[in-house]
């Protein structure tokens, strides 16, 4: 599929349709190879399509949105099963990094070599979010001292089990179970009571809308974080994911030794540069600071590999 841009065709239910410009490139195949791994209900020279099913926000149902793209760039999201498509369809663009103004990406890598050669290589990929807080927070309590393929397995049949069934000609698509769901489950195979206990408080911090998208991001930065490490099991390393990959921070950095590390590998620098040093290369990516940060993550586990740990 060629790389264009392009407009976004919102269509909800076939009943109104909502065109999104977009000025940055955006390859949904690209995106979903890298990140989503979504079922494809569709996918040939002319369109590529994928199904997208979560709780959506406010938790009074769950939605499947059909996110598909044609050979010309042009993007289209239908949402089934939600009484409120506009919300649903609202949610399936956050999860893909498309309800940003995104008119200054390519001209990111005007400013920086390093970043327009990764912009390059990967197809001006963006980042991929979890489909809310709330399941970013689950799937972190999920995964806890398990790999993530157990994690999954486990989300998987909770989904099947728990979930809400949306059907989409002919086929059968399951959502994550909804906080109130969650709380009225009392065990679960492979979650221990610990887990199950933990999966209660994000429930119960979801309904009482401390995780919310919106609340999130409409608060600082350092307030977030505090506000979710009052959660059982979130330390600082979990609820920065639950604030960068569930509520979706464009302009931010994270401060850690990996980030650290792949900033030296891809800008060949001599040493590890302190956080004052990433903060200074960083100013250059502005206001994308995060979509950049997570090119470079792409780049060193695709090309250079993990450091060995000490």
């Amino acid at each position: 599929m060629p790389l264009n841009t392009g407009d976004v065709f919102i269509c909800y239910h076939i009943e109104a349709m909502q065109i999104i410009s977009h000025k940055a490139p955006f390859d949904l195949r690209n995106q979903n190879s890298y990140f989503g791994g979504w079922p494809v209900i569709m996918d040939s020279e002319e369109e590529f399509a994928i199904v997208i099913v979560f709780p959506v926000e406010g938790w009074q149902e769950s939605a499947a949105v059909v996110l598909s793209q044609n050979k010309d760039g042009k993007l289209s999201a239908e949402s089934h099963g939600a009484h409120d498509p506009e919300l649903a369809i609202e949610q399936a663009r956050a999860v893909l990094s498309l309800d940003v103004d995104d008119s200054e990406w390519v001209n990111v890598g005007r400013h920086d070599d390093v970043i327009a050669n990764l912009q390059n290589k990967y197809k001006y990929l963006r980042p991929v979010l979890f489909h809310s807080p709330y399941e970013a927070a689950a799937a972190f309590v999920i995964g806890q001292r398990i790999s993530i393929k157990q994690r999954q397995a486990i989300q998987s049949r909770m989904s099947e089990q728990l979930g809400d069934k949306i059907e989409i000609n002919g086929q059968t698509y399951y959502a994550f179970p909804s906080p109130k769901t969650i709380l009225e489950t009392s065990e679960f195979p492979g979650l221990n009571t610990s887990k199950l206990e933990r999966l209660h408080g994000v429930a119960q911090a979801a309904l009482d809308g401390i995780l919310d998208r919106k609340n999130l991001t409409n608060i600082s930065q350092e307030q977030a974080i505090l506000e979710l490490q009052k959660l059982d099991g979130i330390g600082p390393f979990y609820a920065s994911g639950i604030l960068y990959r569930g509520a979706g921070i464009v302009n931010d950095l994270t401060d850690d030794d990996l980030t650290k590390f792949a900033i030296q590998q891809v800008y060949n620098l001599p040493t590890q540069p302190t956080q004052e040093e990433v903060l200074k290369i960083a100013e250059n990516w502005r206001p994308y600071r995060m979509w950049c940060e997570v090119l470079i993550h792409i780049w060193l586990r695709r090309e250079v590999g993990l450091p060995k740990r000490r």
